[in-house]
């Protein structure tokens, strides 16, 4: 009997949009150099919006790359937003040691930033990462399959998982939710 040494593991990520702030490089005293940056995603109804930060360390050679090409627009104080997907949330708790909350106790949102979507620099696009085939795309046989059993007894064809209307819906969600990101 043979037993594995693979670990499997379940992810939880994070998808939104916000605005890229404070991109450094964070050198510890223990452990190498990483990109870091907070991202302040948007929360709530787009009427009432609301901000969650997240403090991150960029993974991946492409989000360190995009991230570090967007460090002059930063530094510039021009608006750059993002749409994220993050890993691994954590919680750090911290104690302020200066302004009006000196001593008291705060928690940071803590993650790792690990693929850009797009990034928006004063509204205008500057990135769109293209779609890669998904599995399904991937298994499509080219030349349709043929089958001796008559067309009666075969198994109906699999419905689509979502119906157009709905298809229309969520592209109308995306185009306002980019409506809302762009009015920031």
């Amino acid at each position: 009997m043979t037993t594995s040494t693979e670990k499997s593991y379940f992810d939880l990520h994070i998808t939104g949009l916000g605005y890229l702030n404070r991109i450094r490089e964070v050198k510890p005293k223990k452990g190498d150099a990483f990109l870091a940056c907070d991202i302040a995603a948007l929360n709530g109804p787009s009427d009432d919006v609301s901000y969650v930060r997240f403090d991150t360390r960029v993974s991946g050679s492409e989000a360190q790359h995009l991230v570090r090409r967007c460090i002059q627009a930063v530094d510039a104080e021009k608006k750059v937003m993002i749409g994220f997907r993050l890993g691994d949330l954590w919680t750090d708790t911290f104690t302020y040691s200066k302004g009006k909350r000196a001593g008291e106790q705060g928690v940071s949102l803590k993650a790792r930033l690990l693929f850009v979507s797009w990034i928006k620099v004063d509204g205008k696009l500057a990135y769109k990462a293209e779609s890669k085939p998904t599995e399904t795309d991937e298994c499509t046989p080219e030349v349709p399959v043929t089958t001796d059993v008559p067309a009666a007894q075969q198994a109906p064809a699999a419905e689509p998982s979502k119906p157009a209307a709905d298809a229309a819906d969520d592209d109308s969600a995306d185009a306002s939710a980019l409506a809302v990101a762009e009015s920031f």
